[in-house]
Parts: C-alpha cells; sequence; structure tokens
C-alpha cells in the first residue's frame, strides 16, 4: 500500500509545489534509486517494460526512479523537466488483467519517461492504458497481487489526480492539496475522463437510475478498499495538512498517527502513513520501503529521498533532479548485500524495530539536525554546488547509519509480542540478515 500527497503553491510557504510519497511493499523488496539520461531512439526502437514490450518513442527524458528491484517500472520519480508522479494500487469492481500487460509502475516510469509537463504525463498514461490496458502481477513474492492505480502528477505549475479502474478513467485538477491512500477518491466532480466511464456503470448496474454518478461509489470494490484502510490512512493525512514546507514534508511522510511512544507492533491493520510491516494477514505488503519529496519551484526541482526503507528510521538527502548526481551504490537484490545503500540501512531499521520506543530515539536528534542543516545548505547553495552537496549527504548519511547501529548493538532488548517477533524472524531469515 501507499501513500501520496501534493501541495500546491497556495498551500506552501515559498510558493512551490510539493510532492511526497511513502511506496509500501513487501519487506523484503528492496528498491532501487536510479537515474536514466535523456536518450535519443531510433526509428522501430522498442522499450522491454515489466511484462510487455512496445514501440520505443523518438527521445526519452532523463529520470530518477525509486524502483522494485525486480520490476522494469518505478513506485515514483521526477524528471528532468521537473514533472514528478507517484502511484499507488486501488481496488475495483472491473476485472484485472494478469497476463503480460503494463503495471501501474510501467504507466509511472514510461510518462516521466515521454512527458515534459503534469498533463502531458497525464495524457501518456491514459494513451498507453487505451492502448495497452493495466494490470500484471504487481506482488513481488505474492504472484496473485494484481491491481488497478491512481496517479498523483505534479509540476511546478500544478497537479493532477488520475484515478484508473481497467480502461477507464477519471482525472481532478488539483485546487490547493490532495492526498490518495489505495482508495478511489474522485466523487461526482472531474475535470476529464473517458467518455465511456458513465454509460459503462450504467451497463453494468453500477449507477441506478435517478442516482447522481460518483465515480468512487461506482467503481470501488468494497471489501479491499475497506481492509486497506484507505480512509484512515487519507483522513490522517488531510488532518495534519498545513502550510507545507519541505521539512514538514518529511514529518508527514514519517508520521505514526499522532501516538506517543508509539511501536509498530501494537496494532493490527495498516493504518498509518508511515507503514511497517508486522504480519502476514493484514500487514504484510505494507512496509514503507522508499520515500521521496519532490520539491518543485520555478527555477529549480529538487528530489529528497531516503533511498532506504522506514523514513522514520532513515535520511532525507537532497538531489537536483535537473542535474543529477547520485553516489556510485550497487543496485539491490533478494538479499542482504553491504554494497547496496539499501540493504545497508535495513539493518538499522530492524535493528530498531526490536525495541523501537528506545531505540528510535538514539537517532532522533541526529536525524533532525543532519536534515536541517542539509536542506538549509542546499537551498542556498550555487547550482554548481549542488553535486558536491549531494555526494556528502550521502557519505554522512552512511557514516551515522553505522554509528547509530554500532550504538544498538549494545543492547539486546527486544518488545513485541511472539507472533510479531516470528514475523520478523522469518524476513531476516529470508534476507540473510545476521545479528
Amino acid at each position: 500500500m501507499c501513500d501520496t500527497f501534493v501541495a500546491l503553491n497556495k498551500g506552501t510557504g515559498d510558493g512551490s509545489v510539493i510532492f511526497g510519497k511513502n511506496s509500501d511493499r513487501e519487506p523484503n523488496e528492496a528498491q532501487s534509486l536510479e537515474y536514466h539520461p535523456l536518450e535519443n531512439h531510433s526509428p522501430g526502437d522498442t522499450v522491454n517494460c515489466t511484462y510487455l514490450t512496445i514501440p520505443q518513442v523518438d527521445e526519452t527524458n532523463g529520470i530518477l526512479i525509486s524502483r522494485p528491484f525486480w520490476m522494469w517500472g518505478a513506485e515514483m520519480g521526477i524528471n528532468t523537466q521537473g514533472v514528478a508522479i507517484g502511484n499507488e494500487a486501488v481496488f475495483t469492481k472491473m476485472p484485472y488483467n494478469k497476463g503480460n500487460t503494463l503495471t501501474g509502475m510501467d504507466l509511472l516510469r514510461l510518462a516521466l519517461e515521454r512527458a515534459p509537463t503534469a498533463i502531458r504525463a497525464l495524457e501518456t498514461i491514459t494513451g498507453l492504458l487505451a492502448e495497452f490496458g493495466q494490470g500484471g502481477i504487481c506482488g513481488y513474492t505474492d504472484k496473485k497481487f494484481t491491481y488497478h492505480n491512481s496517479f498523483i502528477i505534479a509540476d511546478k505549475n500544478e497537479a493532477w489526480i488520475l484515478e484508473t479502474v481497467g480502461h477507464l478513467w477519471a482525472a481532478v485538477k488539483v485546487k490547493d492539496y490532495y492526498a490518495i491512500s489505495n482508495g478511489l477518491t474522485i466523487g461526482t466532480e472531474f475535470d476529464l475522463s473517458h467518455p465511456d466511464l458513465i454509460s459503462f456503470a450504467q451497463t453494468k448496474g453500477w449507477l441506478k437510475k435517478g442516482h447522481d454518478f460518483l465515480f468512487a461509489d461506482c467503481y470501488s470494490d468494497w471489501f479491499y478498499t475497506k481492509f486497506s484502510k484507505c480512509k484512515a490512512r487519507r483522513n490522517r493525512a488531510n488532518h495534519i495538512n498545513s502550510e507545507m514546507n519541505v521539512a514538514k514534508a518529511f514529518a508527514h511522510l514519517r508520521d505514526h498517527g499522532g501516538e506517543e511512544n508509539y511501536s509498530p507492533h501494537n496494532h493490527f491493520f495498516m493504518n498509518h502513513i508511515c507503514a511497517h510491516s508486522a504480519n502476514p494477514i493484514a500487514r504484510d505488503a505494507s512496509q514503507s520501503v522508499g520515500s521521496m519529496v519532490a520539491h518543485l519551484q520555478i527555477d529549480s526541482a529538487t528530489a529528497w529521498t531516503t533511498g532506504t526503507s522506514a523514513p522514520c528510521t532513515g535520511l532525507f538527502k537532497p538531489i537536483d533532479a535537473v542535474d543529477v548526481q547520485l553516489p556510485e551504490d550497487k543496485t539491490p537484490g533478494a538479499t542482504y548485500d553491504s554494497n547496496s545503500l539499501w540493504w545497508r540501512h535495513e539493518k538499522l531499521h530492524r535493528t530498531i524495530l526490536q525495541n523501537y520506543p528506545r531505540k528510535i530515539s538514539i537517532i532522533k536528534n541526529e536525524q533532525s539536525e543532519f536534515e536541517k542543516s542539509s536542506v538549509g545548505k542546499f537551498q542556498s547553495a550555487h547550482k554548481d554546488e549542488k553535486k558536491t552537496i549531494t555526494l556528502d549527504a550521502f557519505k554522512k548519511a552512511d557514516e551515522l547509519t553505522k554509528k547509530w547501529l554500532d550504538e544498538m548493538q549494545s543492547s539486546n532488548s527486544r518488545i513485541g509480542k511472539w507472533n510479531y517477533k516470528r514475523y520478523w524472524n522469518k524476513q531476516n531469515k529470508n534476507a540473510g540478515i545476521e545479528y
């Protein structure tokens, strides 16, 4: 599951557009933070997506993406034109195509590669839906898991909510702030839609004669939409929204519902924005395994990324999205690898889980100081200085991760019920993580 938000210039302190997303997937489903530069392509070229090969376009933008290591598509990203996109699973009454088609993550990456603005990205996705459809197996170990997709698409001027159900869709232009959390949200009012959206619902009997058309009511699957606790998470996202800035965006993605002394083992459902896996029934594919904030200004675009799981235990680092610089890093795989940023941090994350209230307190002050310093440096830096600041931030974050892990190794105290401990022991064994 996932949580995504966008705040337009009316709701941000500096008149920018701020986008944020937590990508929630299986706990061992490492994400790769990577940059693909602008490319020119030859006539007849194709692109191999996760399950389907489709024709390539003449030119593709440079893109900074966070993608599950095993798939071609991405969970979130930003291109060198300053377009940021995040997708979410939504559960609908429409049939799912489990065959070789485009996944929602493929649609996201293709839109980033091909579109110079938010509205063009929306048009790219809806065009691909019309031509190829959507679906595919989207789970990592759960090979039955499939869904339809919603998207937040933003650039420096505007943002759009695009919600899809099979080949059909509706879109709303954001007025000031919007959040999505794995459920359809569009009601009676929308700015753009598939021409058959209403008539199809009438044909299926989902829109009764004499009733107003509400997109979400007509097309939502009741069980999975309710089970995902999307309403609770979206309500929380709306509740904590205030005049947005970069630091508040970080806090938004780290939110645990305002609970004092929060601990991940104390709740059954996936009802928090900062999501922690805990059981195979209701909180398995619900670990925030990657986080990104996009700060879209008139003359610049910055991605703040953790590149790691659990934003509450990680550090947001700045990247100039127009002129990308990333440190050398090995693409993560299925098991622990000390040469991978994602897996190095995972050892810290899972150590904190052993006694979350006590161990999270060890990192909080330095975490806050690091990010406050990084925001100040990057926002005041000359363009030529930004690449150095990025590399320094990733290096310092690695050093802090090691320091915190060393400080925690002296304590083996563990809390949580036996089933919670058993769940994480199994995840650690599968990932090859030893303490």
